[in-house]
């Protein structure tokens, strides 16, 4: 029995609509809109092999209007992967499914990122073909050789962000890197005329892409679209004219399929117009079947490659950069040694920068950037050339300026395998970043943020520049390692940690003003434990002094003071708080022991918002920050104006303990 390609669409269609239905929550009009599309891409076009989602080779498939999840929850069924199962299927949207509302990556294998915030899974797809073509100039045609495809709707295509992602894709001629607008022209208001009135096909050409359009309903026209845009060398838009809720006879083409159910009513009217006579959740056999054959299509070209590269002179290398591994036994403590050796007073940006040039040097996964900001953010290494249109071979990005753009390539980067992203802006600019570092840690993407001038200290740019809030808020994000270090050796151990962990997000808030080194001896990586005793007390302890950054010179400052008048103080560096909350009890018992303020009082000491420190002073401690917006001055006079000194802090301590 011969299947059609309409059968095989309306497959998507029927699974879609009934596990919306299900759940009685879920957006069936774009899946059912786009199943068309969707059938002749993966039946013609995309390279994937559902018995290994992994394979390094295949291409990247990213559904970046993640609101019609069901599209890709249903191919990925259809075609053979192991999950999800149709049980999977039915209970979508409901705990304990994998098939969550949105695509999760940690989720289901051969869903490549997380999507659902409109516009991030194209700019991610940026980054993913990004890092294919660096991978090309290294390893060659015979192991890296793939395309990017990515889904996206009209809101994919408004946010912002994609302004961002497609001039840097356009700059970089990422022609392996292929978009299908679903061009449907209805959003949850209504028609996208309540909206807008761009010509978004001019704009994606005024950018370098190639345009090309077609009837998304036509599988010949589609297909012609899909070959031109698959054979021009500039990244392509293939607008693919739908009509939302496709096959829906009295709900399709209107807002009112795009985000409900459709309703039972519907249902059976749209399984009537389709000559669909089969139950929810129950597929014949015969369509099975050649859905599966789809599947099974790229299991030859995989043993193809896999016969390459067991071959490969660069396979080991080829292996351990795609697993997301370091070289064994990979550390910076060499470079932390000669930091003892010679102690140094500089910024923190410039430590970081030391420390790259070893990394740089001992890891060449590394790629790294910056959002127009490389001089000040000292991101780029003396070795590093630019990756270009020209060369992909390069090891660094000119962003410019585009900070939410260049963190969700970075995401798309890290999630492909193969590269170690970092990128670099100013600390308080992590606003306009911040939905994307959100996803690095929900999608546990390996990337480590570089921002600098991490509070007053930047001195005369003043307010509009200088982070308050920003430090303690990134410290809300779940699975976000946030380091802020006091010195050249914290930032050595603190890169060191950042580089060691592949599973999620890193970020560095990072001085502008130089410090002196309060590290001297050697040892193991104190900032491992993201807290720990810098400082003992000398007399009877009756204060510990909380500091990050900067300030725990100031800190050091204040237990001097103390010391001299008979008050034992400790200093605790505390360059990490998710790392300390992550250690066992008795360790943070030994670093804050439990005891009344008059015992021990604790104080806290950052240049930035006091709201939070609450946790590790307890109430009735004394918080020491800036609980407004700076000013602009040289930074000395700013933390004298805030109060943020040694004798100041003294004083209140002082009176505090009814000195």
């Amino acid at each position: 029995m011969t299947i059609s390609q309409l059968e095989l669409a309306n497959a998507i269609r029927v699974l879609s609509m009934d596990a919306v239905e299900a759940a009685n929550s879920g957006h069936p009009g774009m899946p059912m809109g786009m199943a068309d599309v969707a059938t002749v891409l993966w039946s013609n076009y995309l390279k994937f092999d559902p018995t290994d989602p992994n394979w390094a080779d295949r291409d990247r498939f990213v559904l970046s209007a993640g609101h019609g999840s069901m599209l890709i929850y249903s191919l990925l069924h259809l075609t053979g992967y192991a999950r999800p199962t149709i049980d999977d299927i039915a209970a979508f949207r409901k705990l304990g499914s994998p098939c969550a509302g949105h695509p999760e990556n940690f989720e289901l294998p051969g869903i490549e990122c997380t999507t659902g915030p409109l516009g991030q899974g194209l700019a991610m797809a940026v980054g993913m073909a990004t890092a294919e073509r660096h991978l090309n100039t290294v390893f060659g045609d015979d192991l890296v050789d793939h395309r990017t495809w990515v889904i996206a709707g009209d809101g994919c295509l408004m946010e912002g962000i994609n302004h961002e992602a497609i001039g840097l894709a356009g700059h970089l001629k990422l022609g392996r890197l292929n978009v299908l607008w679903d061009d449907n022209r209805i959003t949850i208001d209504g028609s996208t005329d309540l909206s807008t009135s761009e010509d978004v096909a001019a704009r994606y050409a005024a950018t370098g892409w190639h345009v090309v359009a077609c009837d998304g309903h036509d599988f010949a026209d589609i297909d012609r679209a899909l070959a031109e845009a698959a054979a021009d060398p500039r990244p392509s838009l293939v607008r693919c004219r739908t009509v939302i809720g496709k096959g829906a006879p009295n709900k399709g083409g209107s807002h009112k399929v795009h985000g409900s159910p459709l309703g039972a009513e519907e249902i059976l009217a749209t399984r009537a117009a389709l000559l669909w006579e089969h139950e929810a959740f129950n597929l014949p056999e015969a369509l099975t079947d050649a859905w599966k054959a789809v599947g099974a299509r790229g299991g030859a070209v995989r043993a193809e490659w896999q016969d390459r590269l067991t071959a490969h002179a660069d396979r080991a290398e080829f292996e351990r950069r795609m697993a997301n591994k370091l070289p064994d036994g990979w550390s910076l403590k060499g470079h932390i040694d000669g930091l003892l050796a010679e102690p140094k007073k500089i910024a923190t940006r410039v430590a970081s920068s030391l420390a790259l040039e070893a990394i740089n040097a001992s890891l060449p996964e590394t790629i790294g950037g910056s959002a127009d900001l490389t001089p000040s953010n000292n991101t780029q290494t003396k070795a590093q050339v630019a990756l270009t249109a020209e060369d992909y071979s390069g090891r660094y990005i000119h962003y410019g300026i585009r900070e939410f753009g260049m963190s969700a390539a970075m995401n798309g980067m890290a999630l492909h395998g193969g590269v170690l992203a970092y990128g670099g802006t100013f600390l308080v600019f992590a606003d306009y970043a911040r939905p994307a570092i959100r996803l690095s840690a929900l999608q546990n993407a390996g990337v480590v943020y570089v921002m600098t001038h991490d509070s007053i200290g930047l001195g005369e740019d003043g307010p509009t520049h200088q982070p308050i809030e920003h430090v303690m808020s990134l410290r809300l994000i779940p699975g976000l390692d946030v380091y802020r270090p006091a010195d050249a050796v914290e930032t050595a151990e603190c890169w060191e940690l950042a580089v060691q962990r592949r599973d999620g997000p890193s970020l560095l808030a990072l001085s502008r003003q130089n410090l002196p080194q309060v590290r001297t001896e050697a040892g193991e990586n104190r900032s491992a434990r993201g807290a720990y005793r810098l400082k003992g007390a000398e007399a009877v302890r009756r204060v510990i002094l909380l500091a990050t950054g900067s300030e725990v010179e100031i800190a050091l400052g204040v237990a001097a003071k103390l010391e001299g008048q008979g008050i034992g103080a400790d200093v605790v560096s505390m360059p990490c708080w998710s790392r300390f909350d992550a250690q066992d009890a008795a360790y943070r018992e030994d670093v804050l022991p439990h005891a009344r303020p008059d015992e021990i009082l604790r104080v806290s000491i950052e240049a930035g918002t006091t709201i939070g420190w609450e946790r590790y002073t307890m109430v009735d401690g004394l918080r020491f920050g800036i609980d407004r917006f700076g000013a602009s001055a040289p930074a000395d006079k700013l933390y004298e104006y805030f109060g943020l000194t040694t004798d100041a802090i003294t004083a209140k301590v002082l009176a505090r303990l009814g000195h």
